[in-house]
């Protein structure tokens, strides 16, 4: 990559661009992976995926194959899918519960806890071998934060809690929605790719400047449901009145007023006059535990939040984990789960599955349109030689509170990226 100018932040100018090389380059997205993703704390799973000993699931992080499972101990474990001898990875289905991991080409086995257990033909190898210097190997840190399990690939990297710094607030949030403070994963995945760099969807993730023009659809179908909506006004949308807020270390946040219905909310017309209750139930149980400003906190508020770099978590109608991993450097793949508290009543979870197929799901009134314009971006950008700058000043002359559709929390996330990016890679390390 040339030593091009990725972000200019003229505070005193109002002058905010990123060069879109950013969004185009290979190299850059190889620097990405040396200065980003080999050092930041990655999402790679919640805990409820793996509930029993033996329990497991694979996925590729930061393009290592990875295996999220339970020991015997019940220690969530993070290993690389990897045989120490050849390199084969040792666990080949999605999910599961095993007492080993096997590798299939030569049979080196390994146990719960990633110790190497079987050889085949041990006899043959010399007597220095030692099978205790073979294990499966883990990621250099691997931490939770209520029960969201990250890792991170830096030796030297500060603790989980303080690299998640003001999004903890907003996990808390979601958390306290159940009653025991346990939420879980709920079975099954949405999984695709979409034509675009990786950090665009960062961007789409909380731009809410995008939504009457880009999801006109779904507005008219809230209107026809019942949902008042206004007109702009002041610059922002109404009645989703909301701000934008930088959290620390490239973590950002919209933080709206709640208008389009939850499993916790006042008011929601779209799921029928038969939910009410249940609602209800759910609404005074809230204000039973937290009081009445908690839960109007957790209830009538809605946000999206985005951990840097790659996980997104969407606090609306449902709750939805998405995580997105670059492919190339116009190519990302996209997988997302919903979320909910494990005391649920079938009929909330319902609602809540419904909203997350529905809003969120490849298919649904939301997703779509996002792709599509996202791809629309990726196509717009093959003129990045003659139009090398994308303009990010929304809001940057205010004084005080930025709205939703301000770009605050956009330019906190490209600050932390340049930042990140400008900074040398630690060294690496084997074993």
């Amino acid at each position: 990559m040339s030593e091009r100018t990725m972000v200019i932040n003229d505070p005193e100018g109002f002058d905010f661009r990123v060069n879109r090389a950013a969004l185009v380059d290979p190299a850059v997205l190889e620097r990405e992976r040396e200065r980003i993703f080999d050092r930041c704390w990655i999402y790679v799973g919640h805990e409820s995926e793996v509930r029993a000993a033996g329990d497991f699931c694979t996925r590729t992080i930061c393009g290592r194959p990875l295996i999220l499972c339970r020991d015997d101990e019940m220690r969530v474990r993070v290993f690389l899918n990897s045989c120490r001898h050849r390199g084969a990875i040792v666990c080949r289905e999605a999910q599961g519960n095993a007492t080993h991991f096997s590798c299939f080409y030569h049979g080196w086995t390994y146990d719960r806890a990633g110790c190497l257990d079987g050889v085949p033909g041990q006899s043959a190898y010399p007597d220095s071998f030692d099978r205790n210097r073979f294990p499966l190997l883990e990621p250099a840190h691997v931490a939770s934060y209520q029960e969201f399990v990250f890792i991170c690939f830096d030796p030297g990297a500060m603790p989980l809690e303080e690299y998640l710094a003001g999004a903890c607030e907003y996990i808390d949030l979601i958390v306290d929605q159940s009653p025991s403070g346990r939420m879980e994963v709920i079975r099954g995945a949405q999984e695709y790719d979409i034509e675009a760099n990786w950090k665009l969807l960062v961007e789409n993730s909380f731009d809410d400047y995008h939504l009457l023009t880009t999801h006109s659809t779904w507005l008219d179908y809230l209107r026809h449901s019942g949902v008042e909506m206004k007109r702009p006004e002041r610059g922002h949308l109404l009645p989703a009145h909301g701000v934008g807020r930088a959290l620390g270390n490239g973590h950002a946040v919209v933080d709206n007023v709640n208008f389009r219905g939850r499993p916790v909310a006042k008011w929601i017309p779209i799921y029928g006059a038969a939910a009410r209750p249940e609602i209800e139930r759910i609404r005074d149980e809230l204000v039973e535990r937290l009081g009445e400003q908690r839960a109007a906190r957790v209830a009538d508020t809605n946000r999206n939040l985005v951990v840097f770099p790659n996980l997104v978590l969407n606090d609306g109608s449902s709750v939805t984990i998405r995580t997105f991993q670059p492919l190339s450097a116009s190519r990302m793949q996209v997988r997302a789960w919903a979320l909910g508290p494990v005391e649920e009543s079938a009929q909330a979870r319902a609602i809540r599955l419904d909203s997350f197929l529905t809003f969120y799901g490849p298919g649904g009134f939301a997703t779509p349109d996002d792709i599509e314009a996202l791809e629309m971006v990726q196509m717009g950008l093959g003129t990045w030689r003659e139009i090398p700058w994308s303009v990010m000043t929304r809001g940057m002359a205010k004084e005080g509170e930025q709205l939703n559709t301000d770009e605050l929390h956009l330019r906190a996330f490209w600050l932390e990226w340049e930042r990140r990016m400008q900074t040398e890679p630690a060294a690496r390390q084997g074993v």
